[in-house]
């Protein structure tokens, strides 16, 4: 695992992981506004072929919104990124860890709130992980 990211490894099969992150992320609060297909993408652009991947972009409205409120340039930074991706060992999720982001988030009132909502968001997309892992065992 990356230091910047949070990690699981199941041995669900792909299609079922993927829905069991959409699933884990709603019931920890995230929306996903976004997907991407890696595998369709590159296929489309390069003609290769690459295991089955895809980015999901989550976001936590009310997070986001208090984000916002205090840092308007954070946008560039949204929504939290999830992949799902088939390996030879089985399914990886990992997530992108907001308090990374926040490392530069600087003092003052602004930078503690940033922080508290990184913090929350992590706290949540970590959940969303266990649970995925969890399950996965059962």
């Amino acid at each position: 695992m990356a230091d910047y990211t949070m990690s699981i490894t199941t041995s669900r099969p792909y299609d079922e992981t993927v829905a069991a992150v959409r699933e884990q992320l709603a019931e920890a609060g995230f929306g996903v506004l976004t997907e991407i297909d890696i595998k369709a993408t590159l296929k489309a652009k390069l003609d290769v072929d690459v295991d089955p991947q895809v980015i999901l972009g989550a976001c936590r409205p009310q997070l986001a919104h208090r984000a916002l409120e205090v840092e308007p340039s954070i946008a560039a930074m949204l929504p939290c990124n999830v992949v799902v991706r088939a390996t030879p060992d089985g399914t990886v999720v990992e997530a992108f860890d907001p308090n990374v982001m926040m490392s530069f988030a600087g003092d003052g009132a602004a930078g503690e709130t940033l922080r508290s909502v990184a913090s929350e968001a992590r706290d949540r997309l970590s959940a969303a992980l266990a649970a995925l892992d969890e399950k996965a065992g059962s």
